[in-house]
């Protein structure tokens, strides 16, 4: 059937290979966010935990609403694992890291969303696909504000260390 919508075809194409990339990164990130949530040990299990969750929930409807908008644009959404590793910038994590870890893996894994999404806005930009445009936008704030929360514990936890060491040093 006929799409139109004001984007050609080829338009269409490179708007899909994008979001697919977005696609991969964010499924990639729910996959290390939720096996954290499970994994997580040490003393700031129970607020880690609870902040993963909120995390992954959250990826989780934004899955839908990509695939959905590249079913929209008149593409198939790619929906296997195999092909997730394939398109994504996000390794998988085979082990179960430290806490803290596990944080700075979730921070750049927020940071290869937003980078994706922001080439990935670029292209919308450049042809007028506004709803793409805007979904990608609300993509980055969330992903921006999760890396800044999950940085605030990496700067916690360094912070605790150097005063740690800073008295035992005077001792």
């Amino acid at each position: 059937m006929n799409i139109d919508i004001g984007i050609n075809t080829e338009d269409r194409a490179k708007i899909v290979e994008s979001l697919s990339t977005v696609l991969a990164d964010s499924y990639m990130l729910y996959l290390k966010t939720h096996n954290f949530h499970w994994n997580v040990t040490g003393p700031m299990f129970q607020t880690l935990h609870v902040m993963f969750q909120e995390q992954y929930t959250e990826l989780w409807t934004a899955l839908d609403d990509i695939a959905e908008r590249i079913r929209a644009l008149g593409h198939f959404a790619p929906g296997t694992y195999k092909r997730y590793v394939e398109l994504s910038t996000i390794t998988e994590e085979t082990d179960v890291p430290s806490a803290k870890e596990m944080i700075r893996q979730l921070v750049e894994g927020q940071e290869a969303v937003i980078r994706t999404a922001r080439a990935a806005v670029r292209i919308a930009d450049e042809i007028d696909d506004f709803p793409t445009a805007d979904m990608l936008s609300t993509r980055m704030e969330v992903h921006e504000k999760n890396a800044w929360m999950l940085r605030a514990f990496l700067e916690q936890g360094a912070g605790h260390e150097q005063g740690d060491a800073s008295s035992q040093s005077k001792e």
